[in-house]
């Protein structure tokens, strides 16, 4: 059902009311550039790191969406520790709202999400869903995938 909700979404024509004030304008900003959806993250950040993991074959965001062999030892590699024993989805394509293109959830986004808040890679901003990518993070990711984020304020 989420499947089919999240594909109409990304048939929805694209709504976007402008900010009303300076601060809504730097919030609305912060939640483009990096936030939890749900558990997992989301935002330009997010869709950083998916688009790096599927250029480097170690995910695939297809159809039938997968980690594949290289991903696990990848995120073993970093130090993501995935659950074991649970039925939710090791890997699931989400839309992203701000960009319509999907980011990585399931059990494999959660715990990269877990992993890069514990590693500090990346610091929540107050009490909003918004993250800020932090100089540790961007090493990280220019570290472990070859990516570099700019430094433009999350």
């Amino acid at each position: 059902m989420a499947a089919l909700l999240e594909s109409l979404a990304e048939l929805a024509p694209r709504r976007v009311q402008p900010p009303r004030s300076l601060s809504a304008s730097g919030r609305q900003r912060a939640l483009a550039r990096a936030r939890v959806c749900y558990d997992h993250l989301a935002g330009e950040v997010a869709l950083t790191i998916a688009d790096a993991m599927v250029e480097q074959g170690l995910l695939d965001l297809g159809r039938e969406s997968r980690l594949t062999a290289a991903g696990a030892a990848w995120l073993d590699e970093v130090g993501v520790v995935l659950p074991t024993g649970s039925r939710r989805p090791l890997v699931r394509a989400c839309l992203d709202w701000t960009e319509r293109r999907p980011h990585l959830a399931g059990a494999v986004g959660a715990a990269l999400c877990s992993h890069a808040l514990a590693a500090d890679w990346l610091t929540r901003i107050g009490t909003s869903r918004a993250l800020a990518l932090t100089d540790t993070g961007r090493q990280a990711l220019r570290e472990h995938l070859g990516v570099t984020v700019e430094s433009a304020a999350a």
